[in-house]
This record gives C-alpha cells, structure tokens and sequence, in this order.
C-alpha cells in the first residue's frame, strides 16, 4: 500500500450529509471548500479507540488556536453515515470543530486515501491523516506511514498548529474541582471565561467524591485548580497567579 503526493491536488467535488435539526441535510464542495482555508483530519472510525481518546480530542482542545491563524473551519472526515458522526461529535463534546461523514467513502477515494480494512470488518475506510486545503486545493498534507495497522504519527493537532505557526503556542491545560453552589468556584470559571481560556470541570458528588478531591489535592475546600499540571490552589491563588 503506498500514497501518492496529494500537496497542489484539487480535493474532489463530493458532498456531504450532515444531521441537523433532527433531518438529514446536503453540504455540498462550495459549503466546505470555496474560498476558505480549512484544516480536515481523517481517520478509520467514529467512537474508535486512539480516534476518540486522542486525535479528536486534541484537534478539540487546539480548535481556536487553529484557527488563530486564519482557518475558516475544522473538519474530522471518516467513511460514517451522518447520524454516528453527529453521535459522536456530541459524546465528544467536540464544539471546537465539525464533521464530514463521507459514507460512502467517495471523497476518500477520490483524493486517494481510502483502504481496504475488511480484515477487521470495516470495509473500505479512509486512511488516517490531516490537510489544509486552501479554497478546494491541498496546501499541506500530512500523511501517516505505510505501515501495519493503524499509525498515529504525523496527523497529530500539535503537528498542525507547528507547520501553521511554529510560534503558536497551544491553550494551557485548566482542571478545575468545584462543587454546586460555591461562590468561589463560579468566580474561579467566570475569570477563565472572561480570559477566553477553556477548562475542565469536575463537580464533587456527580464526577468525583470528596475522597477522590483529598487524595489528588490534600485539600477540602473548593475550588482547586490546576494549570498545566500545576497545583494553584484556590480562587484567591488563582486570582494572585494571574496577578489580578
């Protein structure tokens, strides 16, 4: 198996379905491509492992940095019907980016990267890998190595950003333990918000118990904060690290 240099390529005129609103809609080449820099990363399988522990999720996280640097849109393309794709997206949470479900695999086939994964029982997919196409035309690609099974190498988020801008930097990484009800933690979200700085939440009683916040912080109190693994501590912490 080997893949042709698709860099100054046209990508193929296809469409796409999206679910919507409860009813199946067309999105057509012009939709997705026509005057517009986007980034699209393919991969075999919604809800597949290293798909839905790591190449979404990333691209998810680096989303507005991306798109600092003048994408119109992110795209995750796979060979799924529109209605698993739309499934998958909201499990993942995935607000930073959309989908192309290219379900009958002829976009894959046509820019040259679908396979033959009968062995597992998925029928012709797309190989894994990420592009940007400026205005229906491949910028950059890059494609993941010929290899057994399902590599993971170059189609990172993080290997995107660096070739859109060596210089960006990516989001700071935000866990935040809170419990209903505290003051301080809404202030505590309301100071990343107001700094366009995502986070994650866990909420004491419905992700994690009270002995779970000991265990990881040595602490009682809420909210604890964590900032690229680092232990701020609470609000006031939080407010003086910032130097607010």
């Amino acid at each position: 198996m080997s893949f042709e240099n698709i860099e100054g390529k046209a990508v193929p005129k296809s469409s796409f379905k999206k679910f919507e609103d409860g009813t199946l809609k067309e999105y057509g080449y012009d939709d997705v491509f026509k005057g517009k820099k986007v980034v699209i990363f393919a991969l075999p399988g919604a809800y597949t492992p290293t798909c839905s522990s790591t190449h979404l999720p990333r691209y998810n996280e680096l989303s507005a940095s991306i798109k600092k640097e003048g994408v119109d849109a992110i795209y995750v393309l796979s060979v799924n019907d529109a209605f698993v794709m739309s499934a998958w997206m909201n499990d993942q949470d995935a607000d930073g980016i959309d989908y192309l479900a290219d379900g009958n695999g002829d976009f894959s086939e046509g820019i040259g990267l679908i396979v033959d994964k009968s062995d597992i029982g998925f029928g012709k997919r797309t190989w894994r890998y990420s592009m940007v196409v400026n205005d229906g035309v491949v910028e950059k690609a890059f494609i993941e190595p010929d290899k057994p099974g399902d590599p993971f190498e170059v189609s990172d988020a993080d290997t995107m950003l660096n070739y859109l801008n060596k210089d960006a930097k990516a989001p700071q990484s935000i866990t935040l333990f809170t419990r209903p009800g505290c003051p301080h933690c809404a202030r505590a979200k309301e100071i990343f918000k107001e700094r366009g700085e995502k986070y994650d939440e866990i909420v004491l009683g419905k992700d994690a118990s009270n002995k779970t916040l000991f265990a990881v912080t040595g602490k009682t109190k809420v909210p604890q904060i964590y900032i690229d693994g680092k232990h701020i501590g609470g609000r006031d912490d939080l407010e003086k690290h910032l130097g607010l």
